[in-house]
């Protein structure tokens, strides 16, 4: 299977299984991250892990020899399709991870800035280089890495079709942690700092977050103030301010 589904401790590893195309994306590969996502939403994972079969790529991109195939009016469907399945990340209550093992481009990079967090291996080197092709960015890179890094750092990247390494990544936000042991092991350590809480309240800051990329600044605080007066009103809030009054651990239950 081109994309695999599995379980491990308590997240969802979504396996991305071509390694001798160095997991490049088709379209129907595409659909079946879809159908992963769906999958994988229906369990009790406290978070979705994303990874590239291997030890070479994450994701290498798209599969060129099918874009070349597509009339115009057929690309533009595809890639606001694969725009739609990248963006139900933002959707889902768990939080997601790209777990980078190494070439992460074109529509590979686009997909770890979908995640909530990307990890990465000192080796990983990740990049949009569709400007070489003579073309743009499709799938949310030229929204998303802008969004994250700036406006001048996206436009270095994007325009030139550099390679960023993981130390640079590291350094200018592309990535969250760099992992020098095991980096399944290092991703999983990394993402129990957040899904140790309740998930009501990881959704809601991370929908507050996100806001702030696409509001003023007067509304993101009214949007921030009523995602922050829903979370009071959870059951795991009435629980994590008792815990804290009563000087005890709190036990998150999800509601």
């Amino acid at each position: 299977m081109p994309v695999q589904l599995t379980r491990t401790d308590e997240f969802a590893l979504i396996t991305l299984n071509r390694p001798e195309a160095l997991n490049a994306l088709s379209f129907a590969i595409v659909e079946e991250i879809d159908a992963a996502i769906t999958e994988a939403a229906k369990t009790d994972a406290r978070a979705i892990l994303f990874t590239g079969a291997g030890d070479r790529a994450f994701c290498a991109g798209a599969d060129i020899a099918e874009l070349q195939s597509l009339p115009p009016h057929g690309f533009r469907a595809q890639l606001r399709r694969g725009q739609g399945v990248f963006a139900r990340l933002d959707e889902l209550p768990i939080p997601s991870f790209a777990v980078v093992n190494g070439l992460a481009l074109g529509g590979g990079m686009e997909l770890a800035l979908a995640c909530t967090f990307r990890v990465a291996s000192p080796k990983a080197r990740m990049g949009l280089p569709e400007i070489k092709l003579g073309a743009v960015p499709g799938y949310g890179g030229t929204q998303r890495l802008p969004r994250l890094v700036g406006q001048g750092r996206a436009l270095d990247i994007a325009m030139s079709g550099r390679f960023v390494d993981a130390e640079e990544a590291l350094a200018i936000g592309l990535v969250n942690r760099v992992i020098e042991c095991d980096l399944m092991d290092g991703a999983k350590e990394y993402a129990r700092q957040f899904t140790c809480y309740g998930l009501p309240s990881l959704r809601l800051v991370r929908d507050s977050v996100l806001r702030a990329g696409s509001l003023p600044l007067a509304d993101g605080l009214r949007a921030e103030a009523e995602l922050s007066a829903i979370s009071f009103s959870t059951e795991d809030a009435k629980e994590g301010t008792s815990a804290f009054l009563e000087k005890r651990p709190a036990q998150f239950r999800d509601r």
